[in-house]
């Protein structure tokens, strides 16, 4: 296996496990505080923690340099459209106990990579890929038909919105945080905006009178950017294939979250899709650790 195979495989499961784990307990914990504020939040202190980290590593000039670029802008405003629709329902999902709704979409979200891979850079598909992209379908119509029986608007839309999102970003060449900061600042004013209602209307719950819980809302920034940084990375360096079959991470862990911690449903025939699913990432995996 290469070296940047190897950096993108690990940087993709540090990202999956981060989101599929640490973020849904920070957001979990917070959502007390209602899904729209807490979307606010998430834009807000996002966007705050590009500006900072671009002001530390001195990356001004490559900022300029990229916004200059009319090609980039257009695609990074589409792509940060399409961040903003997933953080959007994400937090809703684990605001409103539907948790294991959003690792639905998650688990459908690595097909759509993996077809639009193929679809939109050639990336190969051998019979083993196929024969573990036909059995994560298998395990997904088992779980709609025998058990969800209609599909959730909460999964399409995560799925849909975080693999679209993949291929534009892969279409872009820029650097990762250099990206993420301008798809942050398309965002920034309309949260501002939001966010003005809000405390206008007396609703808000972050204030001075609440330094701790104001204080810990900033880490919203963090908890979106650091994950998002490591995955988006993995996309550049290994394809969005491989990086969607890794990213099974993110809805194991958000499963046996929702589950066993937050008591949500996962009957008997969601662990036989889960297993079959298992199954498929391990065959895929394999393929791939052969054939780099």
């Amino acid at each position: 296996m290469n070296q940047h195979f190897n950096k993108g495989l690990i940087l993709t499961s540090l990202g999956s496990f981060w989101w599929g784990f640490i973020g849904v307990i920070y957001f979990e914990y917070v959502a007390f505080i209602g899904h729209v504020e807490l979307v606010v939040h998430r834009c807000l202190w996002t966007a705050v923690m590009l500006v900072m980290t671009t002001l530390f590593f001195k990356k001004w000039k490559l900022f300029i340099r990229s916004i200059s670029n009319k090609k980039n802008l257009f695609y990074l405003f589409i792509s940060g459209s399409l961040i903003f629709i997933n953080w959007a329902i994400w937090i809703y999902a684990v605001a409103t106990e539907r948790i294991i709704d959003a690792s639905f979409g998650y688990f459908i979200m690595p097909i759509i990579s993996v077809l639009l891979g193929y679809i939109f850079f050639k990336e190969k598909l051998n019979k083993k890929r196929i024969f573990s992209i036909l059995l994560v379908i298998i395990s997904i119509l088992i779980m709609i038909f025998l058990n969800i029986k209609t599909l959730p608007w909460v999964g399409i839309i995560v799925a849909l919105s975080w693999a679209f999102y993949n291929l534009v970003r892969k279409k872009i060449d820029i650097e990762t945080d250099i990206g993420l900061l301008i798809e942050s600042l398309y965002i920034f004013p309309f949260a501002l905006i939001v966010f003005y209602f809000i405390f206008d209307r007396g609703l808000n719950d972050f204030s001075l009178s609440s330094p701790g819980l104001s204080m810990f809302l900033l880490l919203a920034g963090p908890m979106t950017v650091i994950p998002l940084f490591l995955y988006v990375r993995g996309v550049e360096l290994i394809g969005l294939g491989a990086t969607g079959m890794i990213f099974y991470i993110t809805p194991t862990l958000q499963f046996i979250l929702g589950y066993f911690y937050y008591n949500e449903d996962f009957s008997l025939i969601k662990l036989v899709s889960f297993i079959i699913i298992w199954i498929a990432v391990i065959i895929y995996l394999k393929d791939l650790y052969e054939t780099n």
